[in-house]
């Protein structure tokens, strides 16, 4: 599951601190994130309280670790994001106890075997049988109660949000089809190239023996590059003699639709074939020398191309919306407040 991996990663990440546990655990099961120490010190002072249950900067933390568990690395959390970071904690946080307190209302339980196998798996993600230990003496006082309470706990937050969220956000084969049908146009690919360019610029304001350079400069590279008979002969010559910035990628600009280029590139390339080199194509005073690579006509991608991909996003931004969904349907009947 999500968070008993992400659990592991965090516990690798930060190896040497003390295993610890959130007292609100995180959404998806009963995984735990480890606490480094500075410049990470909690005080378990208050930061939001759901109808009246209090959340701590523990389990604000934790949320921040998980989503960046690069902190320990960074020394902290990015300057510039460290806001954004602990808001978006913060929502989280006071959304996974709405949805615990629903779990509850609802008065949901957890089967005995699925609880004893997500205490087996948590546990499991300790390197030792000493750091369990040690984690059971810093972060809950010795209690294997308060561990199966935090893992229920958890498990319950999963049921909510698999039953209302999860399973409702899946699709079936008819309704992707039905919306690649309805946005036809989405699907279209433009006609596009894919080829290499060695270009001579010329310096700002050139004069008009400069200019006289640069078309000498043109027709010697010109000259070379219809020498070349590969992709890798003319890149290795555009790295070696263009001033375009491509010249690093050997001359290679990928894909780009034909509406995106100069009217001189694209009427050079009516006349050539995937392989070929061009003359010189001169864009006001700079020269351009071109090899195509692939030419791809417009088209529309089938569905069975996209339907995939389409599927996965089409389920994720449904399920973002449930979540959305619930977390304003709880948020309308409970009393919330940030200290």
């Amino acid at each position: 599951m999500k968070y008993l991996v992400v659990f592991a990663l965090l516990l690798t990440a930060v190896a040497g601190t003390s295993a610890q546990v959130p007292s609100h655990a995180p959404t998806g099961t009963a995984t735990q994130t480890v606490l480094p120490p500075n410049p990470f010190q909690v005080s378990d002072q208050p930061v939001a309280r759901v109808n009246g249950a209090v959340l701590t900067d523990r389990d604000l933390l934790r949320e921040m670790l998980l989503i960046f568990p690069y902190a320990r690395q960074h020394n902290g959390f990015p300057k510039n994001q460290e806001a954004a970071i602990r808001q978006g904690a913060l929502q989280m946080i006071v959304f996974e106890e709405l949805v615990y307190q629903e779990a509850q209302r609802r008065k949901l339980m957890v089967p005995a075997q699925r609880l004893a196998q997500a205490e087996a798996d948590f546990k499991g993600q300790f390197h030792s049988a000493e750091e369990y230990r040690q984690y059971l003496r810093l972060e809950v006082g010795g209690s294997e109660k308060t561990v199966e309470d935090r893992i229920r706990r958890s498990l319950l937050i999963e049921q909510v949000l698999k039953s209302d969220v999860e399973t409702k956000s899946r699709l079936t084969a008819e309704q992707v089809r039905t919306f690649y049908d309805k946005n036809p146009t989405r699907f279209e690919v433009p006609e596009s190239y894919r080829f290499q360019t060695i270009s001579i610029l010329p310096p700002q304001n050139p004069s008009a023996e400069q200019q006289k350079e640069g078309l000498r400069r043109a027709e010697e590279a010109l000259k070379q590059a219809k020498e070349t008979k590969t992709y890798q002969e003319f890149g290795l010559l555009a790295e070696k003699i263009s001033d375009d910035d491509f010249r690093v990628n050997m001359g290679d600009h990928k894909a780009v639709d034909k509406d995106k280029l100069p009217p001189q590139v694209v009427k050079a390339f009516t006349t050539m074939k995937p392989g070929q080199v061009s003359a010189l194509i001169q864009i006001e005073q700079a020269y351009t020398i071109v090899r195509l690579d692939t030419h791809t006509l417009a088209r529309k991608k089938s569905f069975d191309e996209v339907k995939a991909d389409l599927k996965a996003e089409l389920e994720k931004a449904t399920y973002e919306r449930l979540r959305s969904d619930l977390d304003k349907k709880l948020r309308a009947s409970a009393k919330v407040e940030i200290l």
